[in-house]
């Protein structure tokens, strides 16, 4: 399959149980490394849309192909080998081990034992299960939030290109949720892999996704990127949808980058000479809730949280110069863009007026 063509597509899916419809003309394609969220309220066709995916649930009408085969051509069990799927409940096997667990799949496909072996210990490391503790445990000793990692782990054994996660962190409580999300994020094993991923939860679709589809009652309200469904809403179930945390997901989207034109022509901006440490310095990529934290954050030194200088990352002086021949840091001063609260809020509302207008 060439790289250009998506790893999934799926074309007028459609699905009905009796005379409801809970998923209607679903179509979209799915590029190889893309992250895309299925978003929406209780019942509105997420977990029906991504099972059609693995043929746990047959659609009435449409296709979905899978790296440019149709999946009605294959045999589902076939099909599910090559595509790894998390769900909330995690459904470990509570006879088997962790390692054992996480071993089902690889071991399903003939892998030699010695390098399911390592690939379950490789696994278990980067996701914080240190073998030496955790691979002779069974699931009804760890913890929630354990539990889903050696879910995940499971999910990724095999080394499948496409990975399904159906409310993956639904059942875990706020603080090991979003240690898990921080996880994910950063899995190296997840940043080359398609994945497709179910949740209710606005915050969690917004870090994760490439793009996101919004569903309502089965069918697809917008599909596009986080930042396309905040500031370019299709509709008016779009807006709503997004009303209530439409300022924290501003403030999670919008980055310095989007800032540094209001920050320069903004009447808060400040001209200061650079005189602060190292610790005051964020890169223009941050966020503006990065930044909004760092400044209104009290610190030891008051003057130091006063002010706060933008490295801006496409300055070429930067680049070309941000680091010694002994490889230590230099701080470019020219390049330096320094910032208070009040300018960095001033710009912020600049910038959300201009993305907002039609």
């Amino acid at each position: 399959m060439s790289d250009s063509q998506p790893i999934i597509r799926v074309r007028g899916l459609g699905k009905h149980y009796g005379p409801h419809a809970v998923v209607q003309g679903v179509s979209f394609d799915l590029m190889a490394g893309e992250t895309l969220v299925l978003l929406g309220p209780s019942g509105c066709g997420k977990t029906t849309l991504l099972k059609t995916l693995n043929r746990l649930v047959e659609p009435d009408s449409g296709t979905v192909e899978v790296q440019g085969q149709d999946v009605r051509a294959q045999r589902p069990e076939e099909l599910r080998r090559g595509i790894g799927y998390v769900i909330q409940q995690v459904g470990l096997l509570p006879h088997l081990t962790v390692s054992e667990n996480v071993a089902v799949v690889p071991k399903l496909l003939g892998h030699p034992a010695t390098k399911v072996a390592a690939r379950t210990e490789a696994l278990l490391t980067r996701l914080h299960l240190p073998p030496a503790r955790y691979a002779n445990q069974y699931p009804r000793k760890l913890s929630g939030g354990q539990q889903q990692r050696v879910g995940l782990a499971r999910a990724l054994a095999a080394d499948p290109p496409i990975v399904l996660l159906d409310e993956p962190f639904g059942a875990l409580d706020p603080i090991t949720r979003a240690d898990i999300r921080r996880e994910f994020r950063e899995l190296d094993e997840l940043r080359l892999k398609t994945v497709v991923l179910v949740t209710h939860d606005v915050t969690e679709a917004f870090e994760l996704a490439d793009r996101i589809m919004l569903l309502d009652s089965g069918q697809v309200q917008q599909l596009g990127t986080p930042r396309e469904l905040l500031f370019q809403p299709a509709n008016d179930f779009v807006r709503r949808f997004f009303e209530a945390e439409r300022l924290t997901l501003q403030l999670r989207t919008l980055t310095l980058d989007d800032l540094l034109k209001d920050l320069a022509e903004s009447p808060g901006h400040v001209s200061i000479p650079y005189s602060q440490s190292k610790e005051s310095i964020i890169t223009s990529n941050a966020t503006v809730q990065e930044a909004l934290k760092l400044l209104s954050t009290p610190s030891a030194t008051p003057h130091l949280s006063s002010v706060l200088w933008i490295q801006p990352v496409a300055s070429e002086a930067a680049q070309a110069t941000n680091r010694a021949t002994d490889g230590s840091e230099i701080i470019i001063e020219e390049a330096l863009i320094p910032v208070t609260l009040p300018a960095l809020m001033a710009a912020f509302g600049l910038a959300v007026q201009r993305l907002q207008r039609p």
